[in-house]
């Protein structure tokens, strides 16, 4: 195995979740090819949905806007190179936090993110992202409230 390749394929997940926390939209949207897989449905029981990048990175900043603060902690790497393609499974804990009257303030979910890459010109990039999800606990209707105040904020800008 190419280590150079594997550090590089790590580190678009790891920038994946430092883009999400510091809300580095510009980082965020740099670790994905235009045009993305998204499977999101064992969180959200929606269906796998191909999109413009740009359009997961807008829904991604109005949704974690909206929130006090996240940490999404990877680890356990598993990484297959087969030439200018890879796969890469990475345990996840996301946490989220939003002081709320609605119940707790945090709501956290853990699992895994499968990721599919390609080697570009510009290194390596996610095309397929698929979570799935294990456990989560916590209070899940603050992502709803979230998106409203993501929504809000946004607009005021």
């Amino acid at each position: 195995m190419n280590f150079d390749d594997y550090n590089a394929i790590v580190r678009r997940r790891y920038e994946y979740a430092l883009g999400i926390d510091t809300r580095d939209w510009g980082l965020f949207r740099n670790i994905f090819t235009d045009e993305i897989t998204v499977d999101f449905s064992s969180y959200n029981g929606q269906p796998v949905a191909k999109m413009a990048a740009d359009a997961w990175v807008r829904g991604c900043e109005v949704l974690f806007t909206g929130l006090d603060a996240t940490q999404h902690v990877m680890s356990n790497p598993m990484v297959d190179i087969d030439g200018k393609r890879a796969r890469c499974r990475m345990y996840m804990k996301a946490e989220h936090f939003l002081i709320n009257d609605q119940g707790n303030d945090d709501f956290t979910l853990g699992g895994y993110y499968y990721d599919q890459l390609v080697k570009t010109t510009e290194g390596w990039k996610i095309e397929a992202v698929t979570l799935n999800v294990f456990w989560n606990r916590g209070n899940r209707h603050i992502m709803d409230l979230a998106t409203e105040i993501g929504r809000k904020r946004l607009s005021a800008e």
